[in-house]
């Protein structure tokens, strides 16, 4: 098997195995075991074990000398460290997409209504998929690959939905709160927009610790 091979295997197994985490086929404090996974897949220990690596790095899994590894709990404390984050990177990245963007936000109009129509369906995980595309075209609409880089790396999308799930918002709710971004910059204003994205972000925050 080519290098290549081995890294599409690798991020291929972490990506199930992370999909797992999220709907609960893997609880926290399941020990995950590489022999097991590995029949289960088809496939041998080498990348199961990469792929646990790597989600150990995301803090997803846990790992202890002896005992293997087990699905590790996402706090709210977690969750609340995350959102600072992400809203600094998300501001600076609404700023500078603005003026790439030039008001031409088809794209994202498009995701907004996507995000309607899977809370009409009741459909968290295509909500959540379009969620976090609204928020990905504004980061690499940006141009800046050091920003994408660490805002890939915060894997916004499986923190999205472990939000959604404890908060417990209604869909179309959580959508319309996309509006006010998606206003600011088809105006232009990379201020305001910067604004919106940071202020919508902390409210996600400011849910999760009312529920604490």
């Amino acid at each position: 098997m080519s290098a290549v091979s081995r890294v599409v295997l690798r991020e291929q197994v972490k990506e199930l195995i992370l999909q797992r985490i999220l709907t609960g086929a893997y609880a926290p404090g399941d020990r995950l075991v590489e022999t097991r996974i590995a029949q289960e897949l088809g496939t041998s220990q080498a990348p199961v074990r990469e792929a646990l690596r790597d989600l150990e790095l995301l803090r997803f899994v846990e790992s202890a000398p002896f005992k293997g590894s087990r699905v590790r709990e996402v706090s709210d404390e977690e969750l609340l460290e995350i959102y600072p984050v992400r809203a600094a990177l998300e501001e600076l990245a609404a700023r500078e997409a603005t003026v790439k963007l030039d008001g031409k936000v088809d794209a994202l109009e498009a995701e907004l209504a996507a995000m309607h129509e899977a809370a009409d369906a009741g459909d968290l995980h295509e909500q959540v998929v379009h969620d976090v595309n609204f928020h990905r075209l504004i980061v690499e609409a940006a141009g800046n690959a050091i920003l994408l880089d660490v805002w890939k790396f915060l894997r916004v999308e499986s923190r999205t939905i472990v939000t959604a799930l404890r908060t417990g918002l209604d869909g179309h709710e959580i959508a319309e709160r996309h509006r006010p971004v998606l206003d600011a910059l088809r105006e232009r204003d990379p201020e305001r927009a910067g604004a919106a994205l940071r202020r919508h972000l902390e409210e996600f925050a400011e849910y999760v610790r009312e529920r604490k």
